[in-house]
């Protein structure tokens, strides 16, 4: 079991500190007022080789969705088949082929030949295993339905690590179209446009302005090209920079479900990992409000993620779900009312899961038809492209030739 250090006071307000074994901290506060101490401050001691376990899995690559999948689905059918968990983590440390998950099971193994029951172990590895999935084993443990919950677990992160191949997959011919987009018009501005520019000098006809935005577009491209390296080179470190703050990374997933085509894509997705989550905790046992807790946690965007805890607090102060849902203005009527019929007849995690499929097959048919829809927006991007071009190239040719056969005549 973990060991918690204590501050409090005693009746007389002495301080008094020191070291408990428990398996939380509320079990921690609950010894010290029985022993009449009024708990300060509870803190989980972190052991020397409990340190040197967290530094451990630091080296090497981490695990992908696909290797956590392939691990959880593993402890499901080691422990469907009456496999004790210390054995099945021998087995799986020796099989496993990431260094750092081999890493982290040895960990794990230690912890649980410590006494440590295997969601406090899981818990202490937060960098590979999220808040959802370490509930999600302690609700198993305590329900004595491990295998099952290694198997919800295992279904949740096949369908997760699938929705972002599709959506990779989909983005990636546009994402293609605008690099070379980028390149080419680089290469015009550098070599292609200072080339036409002497011609033009040398003519010394008056340009059309066309022509001279995309000559002076082209001088300032030649002449200041490290100080737009080193200025794009800032503007992406500060942007990282902002988005790793709380405030800037709630800035960017709200743009993100903003963005045109791909924003409605990326809002239902996310909102099908809540629907499907929170109905994979319900379905385990896990309670309404911490539920919507660790599922805040678990939907990768922080702007979702905050209307779900908007959620939990309004079913904390005695709301239904469905109002709760209803005031976030993220849910479709159909969707509020499905979850409504569930909170009737007392089947929300069945009802959650019918929502999640609802977005799943939304998602699926957006991917099919993104490129249809990105298509267009791409074609019309190269068109103006190459007419600012054209008109900025061509219109001087054809005033240089009208002039050399005006003076021909």
């Amino acid at each position: 079991m973990p060991i918690y250090h204590y501050k409090g006071r005693s009746r007389r307000g002495d301080l008094i500190q020191g070291d408990i074994d428990a398996g939380s901290s509320d079990a921690v506060a609950t010894q010290l007022f029985n022993t009449g101490i009024t708990p300060i401050d509870i803190a989980e001691k972190v052991r020397r080789q409990d340190k040197i376990g967290k530094a451990m899995v630091r080296l090497g690559k981490a695990p992908d969705l696909t290797e956590l999948a392939l691990f959880s689905r593993q402890m499901y059918t080691l422990l469907r088949s009456g496999v004790p968990i210390t054995k099945a983590m021998v087995g799986l440390i020796s099989s496993t082929g990431n260094q750092k998950l081999v890493d982290t099971l040895k960990d794990i193994q230690a912890s649980l030949e410590s006494g440590r029951d295997l969601s406090s172990a899981l818990a202490r590895h937060t960098q590979l295993f999220s808040t959802l999935y370490v509930s999600m084993v302690r609700v198993g443990e305590n329900t004595g339905r491990l295998d099952e919950a290694f198997l919800r677990i295992a279904q949740f992160l096949e369908f997760e690590k699938d929705t972002r191949d599709r959506i990779k997959t989909a983005l990636r011919y546009p994402m293609f179209v605008m690099i070379a987009i980028a390149i080419a018009v680089s290469v015009i501005n550098v070599f292609v446009i200072p080339a036409f520019a002497k011609v033009f000098e040398r003519q010394n006809v008056p340009l059309p302005w066309p022509t001279r935005v995309i000559l002076g577009a082209s001088d300032f491209t030649v002449t200041y090209w490290p100080v737009i390296l080193v200025g794009l080179a800032i503007l992406i470190v500060a942007a990282q920079l902002y988005i790793k703050t709380e405030q800037g990374r709630y800035n960017w997933d709200k743009f993100k479900l903003t963005i045109p085509i791909i924003g409605s894509i990326i809002k239902r997705a996310t909102l099908a990992r809540f629907a499907r989550s929170f109905s994979m905790a319900l379905a385990s046992g896990v309670p309404l409000v911490q539920a919507l807790t660790v599922v805040a946690k678990g939907v990768d965007n922080e702007y979702v993620g905050d209307h779900i805890l908007r959620m939990r607090n309004g079913i904390e102060r005695g709301e239904t779900l469905t109002r709760t849902a209803a005031v976030t203005d993220m849910f479709t009527p159909m969707v509020l009312q499905m979850i409504a019929v569930g909170e009737e007849t007392g089947s929300v995690d069945e009802l959650l899961s019918e929502v999640a499929g609802f977005y799943e097959r939304e998602v699926d048919l957006e991917i099919k038809n993104l490129s249809a829809a990105i298509e267009p927006v791409l074609i019309t991007a190269i068109g103006v492209i190459v007419l600012i071009l054209a008109l900025g190239v061509f219109l001087p040719m054809w005033d240089l030739a009208s002039v050399k056969l005006g003076g021909a005549t």
